[in-house]
């Protein structure tokens, strides 16, 4: 079965809200092996969100409808799902009677306006909302159901767990859906479709998605089959020969970002790293101590953004920088050097660079980044140009510095060892 969720409400249309709703009811539809194929936010507008409602069960048997049950005019979805199913709206008087209730409780009279709370779809089930005034609706119409539910995540999520999820148990076909989440760095988004395309390709089952974002690839796999065992063992068969294509560049299995995978990394092995940031401003660092626990192997870091600092937190010659310039081979090994000098790091890893959108020349154009690493057994600096406004160039720097400290650690790299 395939599943559609529409959030409703004009306020669920600006940029401060979120639809949190839809992401908790689509992880328990996916458990249980139904896909959620359609997701739309409607305001408040019947007509609208009327042509929602059919375009939707166009698309899934099962249509989930949160937010438009509140006692106001506004909200609409008992009279836009009323008005779908070509069925009158009812008055219960054991709805009007527990919603006052609920308000002597409180100390409180109901208004008058709260009686709208009382209408149900002629035929729906009523489902109780013991966090609320407004109780949730079931409707089951020519062959495909639908389930109105509060908004309010307080109140949609106990009555879809308690109420929703048993009677969809008995309506479903044995079936689960699984996934694999790989990330990969090091490489274009059109490169490593090209790459793994010829094995996804043979399969419908599962469904492969490439995300792209600045420095980070990530590939889903989703199986859905009739069984837990079945479904991983037909992961297994697509994903085995993805993973080996992808090779050193494959860095997460399970959906962790980079920072975290190498903050295991470090910690496995007992190490520490270092940072020296001039164009990044501190991002690296951020990233790195994003994570929970990073203090194990966080060694600290250098925000030197310009010569002064350079030279003071660093020590690095000023005659370095007058003959090469601060963005520059000599001067991203000579910070990372210093960085390891100066801390307790058992590696470090510097940026240096031009994030723009001004400053650039010929020699050194805006997006020309160069990244040190250094350890005991010696240095190494790469020179890459990144594409983009500042923001994007100073993300790829820090994504890019990331998996060089990854790489360092699993031996990989690219470019010869400075000793």
């Amino acid at each position: 079965m395939d599943a559609a969720i529409i959030a409703v409400g004009s306020e669920m249309l600006t940029p401060q809200r979120v639809d949190t709703d839809s992401l908790f009811l689509t992880d328990l539809l996916n458990a249980r092996g139904v896909e959620v194929v359609v997701k739309l936010i409607v305001g408040d507008d019947r007509q609208r969100l009327v042509s929602a409602i059919r375009y939707a069960l166009s698309q899934a048997r099962l249509l989930i409808l949160t937010g438009g049950l509140g006692p106001t005019e506004d909200d609409l979805t008992r009279e836009a799902v009323a008005q779908y199913c070509s069925r009158p709206l009812v008055f219960s008087e054991e709805i009007c009677g527990s919603i006052v209730q609920r308000f002597q409780r409180m100390n409180r009279t109901m208004a008058e306006v709260n009686k709208r709370q009382a209408y149900v779809v002629e035929g729906a089930v009523v489902l109780p909302n013991g966090g609320g005034t407004a109780p949730g609706l079931w409707v089951e119409h020519e062959g495909r159901h639908i389930i109105m539910l509060p908004g309010p995540p307080r109140e949609l999520k106990p009555i879809f767990e308690s109420q929703c999820l048993p009677r969809l148990d008995q309506l479903l076909p044995p079936q689960v859906i699984r996934t694999r989440f790989y990330r990969v760095a090091g490489m274009p988004e059109s490169d490593l479709d090209q790459l793994i395309a010829p094995v996804y390709k043979q399969y419908t089952n599962p469904a492969t998605t490439i995300l792209a974002a600045a420095g980070d690839i990530q590939i889903h796999l989703r199986a859905r089959c009739r069984t837990e065992e079945e479904a991983e063992a037909l992961l297994l068969e697509v994903g085995t020969p993805i993973e080996e294509l992808l090779g050193d560049r494959l860095y997460s299995r399970n959906g962790n970002p980079l920072e975290a995978t190498i903050g295991e990394m470090l910690r496995d092995r007992g190490m520490k790293v270092a940072v020296a940031e001039s164009c990044t401003g501190g991002m690296l660092a951020e990233k790195i101590t994003s994570v929970a626990g990073s203090s194990d192997y966080f060694a600290g870091g250098f925000l030197t953004y310009s010569y002064e600092a350079k030279t003071a937190l660093l020590g690095i010659d000023p005659e370095v920088l007058r003959e090469h310039r601060a963005v520059s081979e000599p001067v991203a090994r000579a910070m990372a050097c210093a960085a390891l000098a100066r801390s307790s790091a058992s590696l470090a890893v510097s940026i240096t660079g031009v994030a723009g959108p001004g400053q650039g020349d010929e020699t050194e154009p805006v997006g020309a980044i160069y990244i040190g690493v250094a350890d005991k057994d010696g240095s190494l600096v790469r020179r890459f140009q990144f594409a983009g406004d500042r923001r994007r160039i100073r993300v790829l720097a820090a994504q890019t510095a990331l998996d060089m400290i990854r790489r360092r650690m699993i031996g990989s790299t690219a470019s010869p060892w400075h000793h």
